[in-house]
């Protein structure tokens, strides 16, 4: 390997340490009447904040009676036995912004019946889980991370799942709210059960078999979320290396700037070389980067987005699911 693709595999193994922890497969669960959950048609975005906040609208907005702000953080440490990935919850416990609940992505917001991380629960078990954290369905939510900007994608696509677009991101995490000035605290308070309720919007998760469907389909572009030497082959976590046949890159790491800033809107037009009006599939390695992918995406007006949860550690397992070496030339696709 050149030192060129060292330094791209380096970067890698720092920035996109957790994506392929997890195989998000089995999401869309059925439902007992008992939990009064719709698998109807999609349900009309409810714009009540923006996507993305600011860590100075959130302190002026931090009593509202209306706002539940979220910890999405999970750590993930790095030794000579690879990565390991640990709930925030001690370091929330230890600072988090006023007022904030903790969200556990490790905990009850994972199919806790599996030994793999981050498998999406099922719709009662989620609703159960957010409806704990204080949500009710005219709540107004806050996520934020202290580290990776993708964790808080995740939960934002996971609640889009659930038909519940009352949700934005803090911008910078809690980096952002220190910089500012703004105090922590590792008081907690009391929560009461909110009333949440899902109402689910299957189009905007994919499964292997829309996955395979697409790659010969002129109208969906998949997108590998993943860092140019993976997308290439010349590194791999996975059983096999490469992308899925067809996919383009657009690596999770190009929507943030070098202060820690999802990067303005205007400017990801630069970055999604995608048409608006055709569906697009967002894949990394277990549905984490390729929700940030997604979540940005949303915000330049893409409509019609889904995420892969299964990604490459899903389809891998697979040998006759077709894998490319190398970039995918645009005719391809």
């Amino acid at each position: 390997m050149d030192s060129k693709k060292s330094i791209e595999m380096n970067t890698f193994l720092m920035t996109h340490k957790l994506f392929w922890l997890a195989s998000l497969s089995g999401m869309l669960m059925a439902c007992s009447p008992s939990t009064e959950i719709s698998t109807g048609d999609p349900i009309p975005a409810a714009t009540v904040i923006t996507p993305l906040v600011s860590a100075e609208w959130v302190q002026q907005h931090i009593d509202d009676s209306d706002l539940v702000i979220l910890d999405v953080s999970v750590l993930v440490r790095m030794d000579d036995n690879g990565f390991e990935t640990i709930s925030g919850r001690n370091e929330y416990e230890k600072a988090h912004i006023p007022n904030a609940r903790f969200a556990d992505l490790k905990g009850n917001l994972s199919n806790q019946s599996t030994t793999e991380e981050f498998i999406m629960p099922s719709p009662e078990q989620f609703q159960k889980a957010i409806r704990e954290l204080g949500v009710n369905n005219n709540s107004r939510l806050v996520l934020y991370s202290i580290d990776d900007q993708s964790w808080p994608a995740r939960l934002w696509w996971m609640l889009r799942w659930a038909g519940f677009d009352h949700v934005s991101i803090l911008d910078g995490g809690i980096s952002a709210w220190k910089e500012q000035g703004f105090l922590l605290t590792a008081e907690s308070s009391t929560i009461r059960s909110g009333d949440f309720m899902l109402e689910l919007r299957s189009n905007v998760i994919a499964d292997a078999g829309q996955v395979s469907a697409a790659i010969t389909d002129e109208n969906v572009t998949i997108v590998d979320s993943l860092s140019a030497v993976h997308y290439e082959g010349d590194f791999s976590m996975y059983p096999r290396a490469g992308h899925i046949s067809s996919a383009i890159n657009i690596p999770s790491s190009d929507f943030v700037d070098e202060s820690g800033l999802f990067r303005p809107v205007d400017e990801l037009e630069l970055i999604l070389e995608i048409d608006r009006d055709v569906r697009t599939i967002t894949y990394c390695g277990g549905g984490v980067a390729a929700s940030n992918v997604a979540f940005n995406l949303v915000r330049a007006g893409h409509t019609d987005v889904a995420v892969y949860m299964g990604s490459l550690q899903e389809w891998t397992k697979d040998p006759t699911n077709p894998m490319t070496i190398g970039e995918t030339p645009e005719a391809d696709k």
